[in-house]
């Protein structure tokens, strides 16, 4: 099992420590925070986009085709109704070289099913668990 610890640093600002690594988080200016990095739920959308990218980017070069510039943007709404989720994400991948109808069709399939789509097609578990330093009262 892989452990992240997010730490609050002052503020609204979380960071994220993930196998040595660092992810700032924060609330944007117009929110009440200091925007000294993306909000939580702007990192969700980029980890799916960043997931479909990596698939993206592995199947052109495995078929040996172009993958320098390979970009994809992620566009995304929040509900207007209760409870605060996002509610949809539309996905645009964009290859740097041409692709054959076949290529075409076999790289949508392989990025639809990048591991960050498929937990949220099939979501896991979630279970919080909350703990005091202090006796509770």
């Amino acid at each position: 099992m892989t452990t992240i610890a997010v730490t609050h640093c002052g503020g609204d600002a979380f960071t994220a420590a993930v196998r040595g690594h660092h992810i700032r988080l924060d609330q944007p200016l117009a929110e009440g925070g200091e925007d000294t990095g993306p909000t939580p739920v702007e990192v969700f959308v980029a980890a799916l986009a960043g997931c479909v990218a990596h698939y993206a980017h592995r199947y052109l070069a495995r078929h040996h085709l172009d993958r320098n510039g390979l970009t994809v943007e992620a566009d995304y709404g929040m509900s207007p109704r209760p409870p605060a989720r996002v509610e949809h994400v539309r996905l645009r991948v964009e290859v740097p070289g041409e692709l054959t109808a076949s290529q075409h069709r076999a790289l949508l399939a392989v990025v639809d099913h990048c591991t960050v789509h498929t937990s949220l097609r099939q979501p896991p578990e979630v279970r919080i668990d909350l703990e005091t330093k202090a006796p509770v009262r």
